[in-house]
């Protein structure tokens, strides 16, 4: 398995997780010029949008399952983007957003969610 399939399969791995815990997937892949978002996830009880970094690593992996491959720059570019999806929702504009990580772990027995980190990082230009 390659790397973008790998990393299309963990993405598919968190969205069928999240939809088991009632998230409803607003979006995959939501690309704008500066950058992408893998999963924009929606729960209604609580209100709440969440905009989903995967990060989908073999084991043996040097930055910490995926965590330390989300820098700074990495943060801001998906706050900019989700800035960019709720100027084309207006209707997601005030719902209350975070920004969430998942990290994913393969081995011997195939994909398995790692981690997931609610509230990551904080985006507080949303």
């Amino acid at each position: 398995m390659g790397k973008s399939e790998l990393g299309q399969s963990g993405e598919d791995l968190v969205a069928e997780w999240l939809s088991s815990q009632g998230w409803r997937i607003l979006g995959r892949r939501w690309r704008w010029r500066l950058g992408e978002i893998d999963l924009i996830a929606q729960q209604v009880n609580p209100a709440l949008i969440a905009f989903v970094e995967v990060k989908t690593r073999r084991s043996g992996n040097w930055d910490l399952g995926g965590a330390l491959a989300v820098t700074r720059s990495k943060q801001r570019k998906i706050i900019l983007t989700a800035q960019h999806f709720l100027n084309a929702h207006p209707h997601l504009a005030e719902w209350p957003c975070r920004f969430d990580v998942a990290l994913v772990k393969t081995g011997r027995e195939g994909l398995s969610l790692g981690e997931y980190l609610p509230g990551a990082f904080e985006g507080e230009e949303l």
